[in-house]
């Protein structure tokens, strides 16, 4: 940059010299003294600009012009030290008269247009550049600016002149082309944009980027065919290394339904090198997102599984699998591909949270227990994962485990009301079941607290106050509210049936228990109870009859063998 400054220095001095020079050659010895004394200030004026301290230098820039008013190149550094501190009109001014006095110049030019430019006169900036490329020579890379100039205006006939000279000096290129080929786009002229397309593809025929342009302006202009076409042909000469052109024409390929063709161009594109995992995995997000089920099972499985094999130590081509898989209703396939992913790398909470989820969908309790422990080693201050773990030992009967882990995880979410209710509701069942009904209770209310209207809350809450003959009446008007709420719900029909059967309203009990069984979908303990009204009611014969049933469906049920051997009622 110095060397720069000191050549533009040098290169002013001597601008400077040469002016003085012939200035002094007529008039006399006494004007060489004061165009010497000129030069001086301009020297030290130059020094100060390169400096950057341009309110000194423009003084002395000032004080050489005073002796010498001729001068076009002290004009010109007045110009621009003018521009640089955004005074237009005097860095107009000074520049115009530089020109003026040397025409030969080509920075004197390329001062005017600039501030021209500046000031938004396009037709005059674009003047200033027509009448350097006509005077002077080898300034035809200007005709870049001149062009861009035209494009302000909306001149593009003059933009595409333009352009055509360019590419008359310089050759065909990318630049020019795609420039022309926006001018034509913007002025609904298609086919001259597409031929300017062809003309670049001619020139670089192994340049696939190039086809790509060409194929996308078709297909924005509801010419597939031709993408389409155009693009088989490149790659039927091209067949190495150019996935990008494959990837367009396998997707063109799909929305014309050719599945299975867009599935081995897909094939042929995921085997290239050159496409990275990284990229593979995005375009299978992309279709996770997009694509149908049905699709997704005929073109996004079949890749999943090929960037599974070909990258099986990348973590995230697991994930990716997992997704689909699990998209599609592959559960056991997809939570296989989540665990393989964690032993390359286990630091995805996400996917922990998908390898649990899909346990508890597979009715797997034991393995949530299992790899929730593993995932609270890693995640220790993550409270959705202490909920899955204590919801897994809850099921499991695991009652003192459940409650070290819903209490822990509720600690932890105390910002998260919603998960925090959750956390309640489950600990109300944990607390009941062993004994501690305090607690169990305030839980309960807790998570009513926050929602009011949780159907599970309230249905199990009733159902423990019933079964310890607490506070009955509030569990009535609980368990109301949910089947009004669920009228078809067996399982919280049953638990109003019995809390009306607590409460000794046998008859309404029984109408509530018999449409229950009316709807279908009871288990063992629905007949049980059912059979326990009918005794209370005095229909002994019916009340066995429906205690057998119970036992066909679960011979481990406690007291139920009792029952009907003893032809009683043996309650808990």
């Amino acid at each position: 940059m110095l060397k720069q400054l000191l050549y533009s220095f040098c290169v002013g001095a001597c601008l400077l010299l040469i002016s003085n020079q012939a200035i002094g050659q007529k008039k006399g010895k006494n004007w060489e003294t004061k165009l010497r004394e000129a030069e001086f200030y301009f020297t030290e004026g130059e020094k100060y600009y390169i400096l950057e301290d341009y309110s000194k230098a423009l003084v002395l820039f000032q004080k050489s012009l005073d002796i010498n008013d001729e001068n076009a190149t002290v004009y010109f550094k007045i110009g621009q030290i003018y521009a640089k501190g955004s005074e237009l009109q005097k860095a107009l001014e000074n520049a115009l008269r530089a020109l003026e006095l040397n025409d030969s110049n080509k920075y004197f030019y390329i001062l005017v247009a600039d501030i021209y430019t500046q000031l938004g006169n396009f037709p005059k900036a674009a003047d200033t550049y027509e009448q350097l490329i006509d005077k002077i020579e080898n300034t035809e890379i200007y005709l870049f600016e001149l062009a861009a100039l035209y494009l302000y205006q909306q001149r593009y006939d003059d933009a595409i002149a333009t352009y055509n000279k360019v590419e008359k000096s310089y050759g065909i290129s990318e630049e020019i082309t795609f420039q022309k080929q926006k001018i034509y786009l913007q002025t609904n002229q298609l086919d001259l944009a597409l031929e300017e397309g062809r003309k670049l593809i001619e020139a670089y025929p192994d340049e696939e980027s190039f086809v790509i342009k060409q194929a996308e302006i078709l297909m924005s202009n509801k010419r597939e065919a031709d993408a389409k076409s155009l693009l088989e042909d490149f790659l039927a000469n091209h067949s190495n290394g150019n996935h990008q052109s494959r990837l367009i024409l396998a997707e063109l390929k799909r929305r014309s339904g050719e599945v299975e063709s867009a599935l081995s161009e897909l094939k042929k594109a995921f085997s290239n090198p050159n496409f990275n995992a990284g990229n593979k995995i995005q375009l299978l997000a992309q279709y996770r997102a997009s694509l149908p089920v049905n699709e997704l099972k005929q073109l996004a499985l079949p890749l999943g599984k090929l960037v599974v094999d070909t990258h099986p130590d990348v973590a995230d081509a697991h994930i990716i699998y997992g997704d689909l898989l699990q998209q599609v209703g592959e559960s056991e396939n997809a939570k296989n591909q989540y665990v393989a992913s964690t032993k390359i790398d286990p630091s995805n909470i996400s996917v922990w949270q998908n390898i649990i989820q899909l346990h508890f969908e597979l009715n797997e309790v034991d393995s949530v227990i299992y790899h929730s422990d593993i995932a609270l080693e890693l995640f220790p201050n993550q409270g959705i994962l202490y909920y899955y773990n204590g919801a897994a030992n809850l099921q499991q009967g695991n009652d003192e485990d459940a409650v070290f882990s819903l209490e822990q995880g509720k600690r932890l979410s105390s910002s998260n009301l919603s998960l925090l209710s959750g956390f309640n509701a489950l600990l109300g069942d944990a607390y009941n079941n062993i004994k501690e009904y305090k607690k169990s209770d305030e839980a309960y209310e807790a998570a009513l607290d926050f929602d009011p209207n949780n159907d599970l809350v309230l249905n199990n809450y009733s159902y423990f106050l019933a079964i310890r003959n607490q506070d009955l009446d509030k569990a009535e008007k609980m368990s109301k509210l949910v089947i009004d709420r669920n009228p078809t719900n067996v399982t919280y029909l049953d638990t109003y049936a019995w809390v009306l059967y607590t409460k000794e309203k046998y008859k309404e009990a029984k109408k509530v228990m018999e449409k229950a069984i009316e709807i279908g979908g009871v288990e063992a303990i629905h007949y049980e109870h059912y059979g326990d009204i009918l005794y209370k009611l005095g229909k002994v014969d019916e009340a066995v009859e429906q205690w057998k049933i119970a036992k066909g469906m679960d011979p481990n049920a406690e007291l139920i063998d009792k029952k009907i051997a003893d032809r009683k009622l043996y309650e808990k």
